[in-house]
């Protein structure tokens, strides 16, 4: 999902937001990225959206190919026999009423592989790709029609090829492009009460932002990223202000939920930690005032632009991990502000560089992003101000222009049933 595209990601645990009365400019070093040894979480399946995953809606369409929205925002499917185009715009059905656009709007393109192979392919080979030195991410590229391995360097590029060769997958099939790594950071600023999601919080050396307000088993909390915790993955008890210690010395939350990283979980390369979600959940305490479905909106998304103006109110949650390619997603985090762009791959492996981390089935979007928007909430526009809950971002391009978030459907599935709004 990534071709004529340049990635350089780190996770962005660290930002800035001028609200309330309140403001606090210093700078703290980024968080740590070591996973935990922590007691493991059950971990549960994703429910399926058909509406929000296209890919899913017309999987079961003969010599289906993959789907997305062009730079022209036009529907486009592969097809190997554009002949079933009748029957891929019956699949798709859904997805056209929930958008209110005619399905005789879909574009065709002609396939050379099927979606079944390109997952299959992908399935086969990201255990040993992503196991090479320099490896950043795998995916089956719907915009593409391709498998798409993402590198650091040519001897990455190399060493990957030579594995697509050995497990017998065709050349032509696979994209292998340089891109930069994808690692983790973090930064700070101001106050605000009730406490909303896209806000500033401080862990213990470190700055991140505030995802969404939500209660889980009864107790009201909040999600964030799980590297916006003293340990990454497993619960340590992480304490939580807003905007920092120093500003505002009582604390908001503690860390309860955050599931360690496990080595065998399905898809993970040899060698590697994995999770599908770069999420964990905190407990409000101290009656800290806060707003549930509730995301702090600036008046415009330019970076320089931090003053809250008022808010996005969540009426409903994506349920599905994949995203369309070419579909609008926006983010509010505490350095970067509001941004908003477009989805480039959906259901991507990444390697977390510098660290033994892979997240499973991530979502990556060019759009304006920074240190510190790490835990930022991530979301679709229904109408007006009213939203749908997307996921949480954890990781940023080097350049600024990109980042990466966790789909909704994957955090509940590590962390639990969550009320969001």
């Amino acid at each position: 999902m990534l071709r004529q595209h340049t990635f350089g990601f780190a996770l962005l645990a660290a930002a800035t937001v001028a609200v309330g009365s309140c403001s606090d400019d210093a700078t703290l070093p980024s968080a740590p990225s070591a996973p935990a040894t922590a007691p493991d979480l059950a971990l549960t399946g994703t429910q399926q959206d058909l509406a929000d995953d296209p890919v899913a809606l017309a999987r079961g369409v003969p010599g289906f190919g993959g789907f997305f929205v062009d730079e022209q925002d036009t529907p486009t499917v592969y097809l190997t026999n554009p002949g079933r185009r009748a029957a891929a715009e019956q699949a798709l059905a859904p997805w056209f009423r929930e958008r209110n656009r005619p399905s005789a709007a879909l574009r065709v393109l002609p396939a050379r592989f099927a979606w079944a192979d390109l997952e299959r392919w992908v399935a086969q080979a990201s255990p040993q790709a992503l196991a090479v030195p320099g490896a950043v991410f795998a995916d089956a590229d719907e915009a593409g029609n391709r498998v798409h391995i993402g590198v650091e360097h040519a001897a990455a590029a190399s060493r990957v090829r030579s594995v697509l060769a050995r497990l017998g997958i065709p050349a032509a099939a696979a994209d292998v492009d340089i891109v930069p790594p994808i690692h983790q950071v973090v930064t700070l600023r101001g106050s605000v009460r009730p406490v909303v999601a896209g806000v500033q919080i401080n862990f213990p050396g470190f700055l991140c932002t505030l995802g969404f307000n939500a209660t889980r088993g009864g107790v009201a909390g909040f999600v964030t990223a799980s590297h916006c915790t003293n340990t990454q993955g497993g619960v340590e008890s992480t304490p939580y202000w807003q905007p920092t210690q120093t500003a505002k010395p009582v604390q908001i939350g503690t860390e309860t939920v955050d599931p360690k990283y496990k080595s065998t979980l399905a898809g993970c390369p040899s060698d590697r930690l994995c999770r599908r979600s770069d999420a964990s959940f905190a407990k409000y305490i101290n009656g800290t005032k806060n707003t549930l479905g509730t995301i702090a909106r600036t008046a415009s998304t330019t970076s320089s632009d931090l003053t809250i103006v008022g808010g996005w109110t969540i009426t409903s949650n994506a349920t599905s991990s994949s995203f369309t390619v070419g579909q609008t997603v926006n983010k509010v985090g505490r350095t970067t502000g509001w941004s908003r762009g477009k989805v480039v791959a959906t259901c991507a492996t990444v390697n977390v560089s510098g660290s033994t981390i892979t997240q499973i089935c991530q979502t990556i979007v060019n759009a304006k992003v920074g240190p510190g928007d790490s835990g930022s909430d991530v979301f679709t526009v229904n109408s007006g101000t009213n939203v749908k809950l997307a996921g949480v971002l954890w990781g940023g391009s080097t350049d600024g222009k990109t980042f990466v978030f966790s789909p909704l459907a994957n955090i509940t599935g590590e962390l639990g049933a969550l009320t969001t709004h």
